[in-house]
């Protein structure tokens, strides 16, 4: 699912830009209003596609729309599906009834072996086909993995569908991430736990927040580290792919 992130340009000029600063005693003083730029992120997020290729029947929840984890959010039309169980289910009962005939036959010596095994592996094949059957139908009704919001709707109600085409993007608003980029040197006193404020171009509200991930390489080429930090409290009036400055106070004590 693609989001209106900011360029990872944008990001590396602005940091490194601020890089060239040198930060006394290790830790910078207060970082300027331009020097980082971030951007809140869902953390989770992903799209809904169908596995089978079918029309959709219902579109359950509209995009922009809230639902809860396991809600189904879109039905398909599975007529066929579900006349193919009955029809495996038909061909099961037929071949569970032979096969009893015959184990009975067989325990009266008047019942070869070859044709109970035979019956019996009938009836295993088509109770898997029920299974199948079964599973599939299953598959008709995609159900939320979890709680969010509708982001993105890409299909209507009655298109018919090939397999695998995107549904729905949908994400996780509850939980929210910021993420930006620092210069690698920053690896010296950054730490997870560590707090700064979001200020957000949209609203203008500065929020408390900390860091809870620092990147796992630093990139060569622009000596940049990305990290990842958290709102200190849920700010309901924040979405998805906002933008704002970061800013990291200097601590007490610090020179």
């Amino acid at each position: 699912m693609k989001f209106p992130w900011l360029a990872w340009g944008v990001l590396l000029h602005t940091a490194l830009a601020h890089a060239g600063e040198a930060p006394p005693a290790g830790m910078p003083t207060a970082l300027q209003a331009e020097s980082l730029r971030a951007q809140i992120l869902p953390r989770h997020y992903t799209t809904l596609a169908n596995e089978l290729p079918a029309r959709v029947e219902r579109i359950h929840v509209q995009e922009g729309g809230r639902f809860k984890a396991g809600e189904p959010l879109v039905s398909l039309d599975c007529a066929i599906q579900r006349a193919q169980l009955e029809k495996a289910r038909a061909a099961l009962t037929a071949a569970e009834k032979v096969s009893s005939v015959n184990a009975k036959l067989a325990e009266m010596k008047t019942m070869g072996g070859l044709e109970v095994v035979t019956s019996a592996a009938e009836a295993a094949k088509a109770r898997a086909e029920v299974n199948l059957m079964q599973v599939t139908i299953a598959k008709c009704t995609l159900s939320a993995p979890f709680s969010g919001r509708v982001a993105e709707q890409k299909v209507r109600e009655h298109q018919y569908l090939q397999a695998g085409q995107p549904l729905l993007d949908i994400l996780d608003d509850n939980t929210l991430e910021i993420e930006f980029i620092v210069p690698s040197r920053w690896v010296k006193w950054l730490k997870p736990g560590m707090e700064f404020t979001l200020h957000v171009d949209e609203t203008g509200d500065a929020h408390a927040a900390k860091v809870t991930r620092i990147g796992a390489r630093v990139d060569p080429v622009s000596q940049s580290l990305k990290v990842t930090g958290g709102l200190v409290k849920p700010m309901p009036g924040l979405l998805a792919g906002m933008s704002g400055r970061v800013a990291f106070a200097q601590p007490a004590g610090t020179p």
